[in-house]
């Protein structure tokens, strides 16, 4: 045998070959065979008498011996098949059940399954980082013989300590956005997934946190259902509300601010506008159309649905169902006149790279009585900066004789870019961006005072000066707009957590990361997991 193996392995024919095929693992080698890129390795267990599994008495008497087949990791190029013999032994213990048992060899054989210990090791890491058919894929390019269930049974749930972490952190995620959501509990200190829950209800959080005590410290968002459950289950936790998702409430609280005031915005800039427009004589144009967009057409057709069941007396969620659409959408066509809502319809389209221009077309074209060359003025605004085709001039100027152009809308800013400039901080917006922002505080009242409150609450945040906050919220409810004040009533409701959260170190940071990781693992199990199997990957650290 020592020849046939220096022939398979020159290189290693000095050393004994148990110490180059199973290192300190007690076997050995009674033969080597390779044949077909299959390299079979005979081995015998040498290892001491093992214990019965169930009483674990040690076996004295062999009862006999038999073969078992086991698939090792690959050596080279070549796949491993280990045929290794075992010892069958009786259990002497007459009050045991088990009258036999076959020993195990640690470190290369186990219970029921018929690959070496190291290959399901391997198995198990390639499962874990890729799941189904991608580790199966996987597995074939490696020579290894595992099939997509196989990887998936390897795959198990790790046990879930009786005791909750010292610092919790709790938060949603989707398994459907809008439809269906999960629970994931992170230990804020060792930064690590805790558990899954299969829904996001109060009971189900404040049983888990019944059978787990030992929180001390919650991070969470927002949320009424977790605040109601951690009342119930742990009265005695700290609650620590989120920095970052109350930023968050606060700039949405902002953008409808802005979008409340859109129309101040849009009577400053054409005000402006107009005392720059020189006077030129007025032509007779075809009167004004709506241009048969597909947003407009559609939202005649909304309309016409909708007041067609409404006059069969249709209740607003049966209209919802039957046209697929959300109930406050019914409700908008239900109580808003169409032209209103074209007027919205046509506004939404969006702004090209002519909408810069189109006051100058406009006003070349009535100069010159719509006698005028669309290549001339397509090269005119090239000169002033235009990029884009002539193509777009040209049917830019038909819509102005058939009388369908669209109105030239003010330059505004959009209220998530008027949003964003006052949640930032001053120092990093640039001088145009601060002239913009200083024009749109001149136009709206509302919206300046909406821009201090921002900026005195992102201090306090980004400080930390928690008590501050109840001074901040009495401002905001003493003369701030709507939604504003909406934002410091909620924040006035959970005033303890929200002041932990301006004064604590604490934050849901670390929770939000495994979101984020929870939904790469979601995805790339395209929808078709358990949660049973999601749980176990989200548990599984890789």
């Amino acid at each position: 045998m020592g020849d046939r193996f220096s022939r398979v392995f020159p290189a290693v024919a000095s050393k004994a070959i148990e110490d180059v095929l199973f290192p300190g693992i007690d076997v050995r080698v009674e033969g080597v065979s390779d044949s077909f890129d299959v390299l079979v390795v005979e081995a015998v267990s040498t290892a001491r008498p093992g214990r019965c599994p169930d009483c674990r008495k040690q076996a004295r008497r062999v009862h006999s011996t038999y073969q078992r087949s086991l698939d090792e990791r690959p050596l080279g190029h070549r796949q491993v098949i280990v045929r290794l013999r075992v010892r069958r032994y009786f259990c002497d213990r007459r009050s045991c059940s088990r009258k036999t048992f076959v020993e195990q060899v640690p470190g290369l054989s186990e219970r029921h399954r018929r690959s070496s210990t190291g290959l399901t090791g391997w198995l198990c890491s390639i499962a874990i980082e890729h799941s189904g058919r991608p580790a199966a894929r996987l597995c074939r390019r490696l020579r290894l013989t595992a099939g997509r269930t196989r990887l998936l049974r390897l795959l198990t749930a790790p046990t879930v300590s009786d005791r909750a972490p010292r610092a919790l952190g709790v938060d949603e995620f989707a398994f459907r956005k809008g439809c269906t959501y999960g629970t994931v509990l992170v230990d804020v200190e060792a930064g690590r997934v805790v558990d899954v829950l299969p829904d996001r209800t109060s009971e189900t959080f404040a049983a888990w946190l019944t059978e787990h005590p030992g929180a001390e410290i919650i991070c969470r968002d927002r949320a009424s259902a977790y605040t109601k459950a951690v009342k119930d289950a742990a009265p005695n936790a700290l609650e620590v509300a989120d920095r970052w998702h109350l930023l968050q409430n606060l700039s949405t609280a902002v953008e409808k601010t802005c979008h409340q005031h859109r129309d101040c915005l849009r009577k400053r800039a054409e005000d402006e506008t107009a005392t720059e427009v020189p006077e030129v004589t007025p032509m007779l144009l075809p009167p004004a159309e709506l241009p048969r967009t597909q947003i407009i057409e559609r939202t005649r057709h909304r309309y016409e649905d909708i007041h067609r069941l409404l006059e069969k007396r249709r209740t607003i969620s049966a209209i919802a169902r039957r046209l697929n659409l959300d109930r406050k959408t019914v409700r908008r066509f239900r109580d808003t006149d169409l032209d209103q809502l074209l007027a919205s319809a046509r506004e939404r389209r969006p702004n090209g790279v002519l909408e810069p221009f189109k006051a100058y077309l406009n006003a070349r074209f009535t100069e010159a009585q719509g006698q005028v060359s669309g290549t001339r003025l397509f090269l005119e605004i090239q000169a002033r900066g235009y990029r884009g085709s002539r193509q777009v001039v040209c049917k830019h100027l038909a819509a102005l004789c058939a009388g369908t152009a669209e109105p030239v809308r003010a330059d505004i800013p959009s209220p998530r870019k008027i949003t964003s400039w006052i949640m930032r901080p001053r120092e990093t917006l640039i001088d145009r961006q601060n002239e913009r922002l200083l024009q749109v505080r001149l136009a709206c009242p509302d919206i300046t005072r909406a821009c201090d409150l921002a900026r005195a609450f992102a201090d306090l945040v980004r400080h930390q000066r928690g008590y501050l906050l109840q001074e901040w919220i009495r401002q905001a409810e003493q003369d701030a707009p709507k939604p504003m004040k909406g934002s410091a009533g909620f924040l006035r409701q959970d005033l303890d957590a929200v002041t932990s959260g301006l004064t604590l170190p604490w934050s849901s940071g670390v929770v939000e990361g495994h979101v984020n990781r929870m939904k790469t693992l979601k995805r790339a199990m395209y929808g078709r997991a358990s949660f049973e199997l999601l749980r176990t990957r989200i548990l599984t650290q890789p």
